[in-house]
């Protein structure tokens, strides 16, 4: 991934309607740094002068706890600790609950280029929010040939050749009231190791999709802001296919999955030939994928019933041959 700065985290913030609620009250020339992990680190230890393990090139969090212990050095006039600390160039400083530090503790972070920022949210709920968003942005990731759509509340990737009618079927499901969220290129991003997040490679053309024949258009000047999405997780994989007669596709509905950064979604395979219509297909594949969810599986519940109606007439033909066998009085 390109590097991700401390001033990418606050237009980060920014874009989520001021989710962490940060602001920048000091060390503006350290907003370039950058953030190198996922790691939050809260340097109560290095305060009191215990460095060893200190994680200095992760974000430091100075919640309620580790106020009051700078406040206790700045009565003693003792700064050496917190010398060293920005000595080991953190990317930022972020100080909780509305927090804001002395004078002399922003003239070594000034004097270190390393920005404070604050937030007035506490410790548990900024934290469990910054993680969230740390974890997505430094994700595995990885860039396929697809289109990207949300149909019925279900992430949608669907796959397939050059030619084979991705953008048209994608077209289609939009007309039909449902979401884009990328046409031909596909950013998915592994998150926590178990799902997967899709958004637009290039967030600018990510709406934009190409049709042979008419060219480029614009999703959201035709169909408005309610079509497109910007990210969506990734719950199905439709892999479409030019009909191939020699071919024995799936009629039951036998459980394929695709693997992408090591998490497995269901897939399947729709065969495209005149007079299919494929984003009906879609849209069914969708709908059954949300029943999914709510624990009914229509190929379980098909295959119990068909053992049922076996069970059942096994028993009639024993019923029925048994008084056979008496009416007749042959000696069972």
């Amino acid at each position: 991934m390109s590097e991700f700065t401390v001033l990418d985290l606050l237009d980060l913030d920014l874009k989520e309607h001021n989710h962490l609620q940060l602001k920048c009250i000091a060390g503006r020339s350290g907003l370039s740094r950058t953030i190198q992990n996922a790691k939050i680190s809260r340097p109560g230890l290095a305060l009191t002068g215990y460095f060893v393990d200190f994680s200095g090139h992760s974000l430091q969090l100075i919640g309620r706890n580790e106020q009051s212990y700078i406040e206790l050095l700045e009565k003693k006039n003792d700064y050496a600790n917190i010398e060293r600390l920005f000595s080991f160039h953190p990317p930022c400083v972020i100080f909780i609950g509305g927090y804001r530090p002395s004078d002399h503790f922003i003239e070594i972070a000034e004097k270190n280029a390393t920005a404070i920022l604050a937030t007035d949210l506490e410790s548990s709920p900024f934290s469990r929010r910054l993680y969230s968003m740390l974890d997505e942005v430094f994700a595995p990731s990885m860039t396929i040939h697809g289109v990207l759509v949300e149909v019925y509340g279900i992430g949608v990737l669907i796959t397939g050749d050059s030619g084979v009618g991705k953008s048209e079927t994608a077209l289609e499901l939009i007309e039909r009231g449902h979401r884009i969220i990328s046409d031909d290129t596909v950013k998915l991003k592994s998150v926590a190791d178990s799902y997967l997040i899709g958004t637009g490679e290039n967030p600018m053309l990510a709406h934009h999709m190409e049709i042979r024949g008419l060219g480029i258009i614009n999703i959201t000047n035709l169909f408005g802001v309610g079509a497109i999405r910007e990210k969506k997780q990734v719950q199905l994989a439709v892999e479409l296919e030019t009909w191939d007669s020699s071919k024995q596709y799936d009629r039951i509905g036998d459980s394929l999955t695709a693997t992408y950064l090591g998490v497995s979604i269901p897939k399947i395979v729709l065969p495209v030939r005149p007079g299919r219509n494929v984003p009906i297909l879609i849209e069914t594949a969708a709908r059954n994928e949300r029943m999914k969810t709510l624990g009914y599986y229509s190929t379980r519940e098909f295959d119990q019933s068909v053992l049922k109606w076996l069970e059942s007439e096994t028993a009639r033909r024993m019923y029925f041959f048994s008084d056979d066998i008496e009416e007749s009085g042959i000696d069972k």
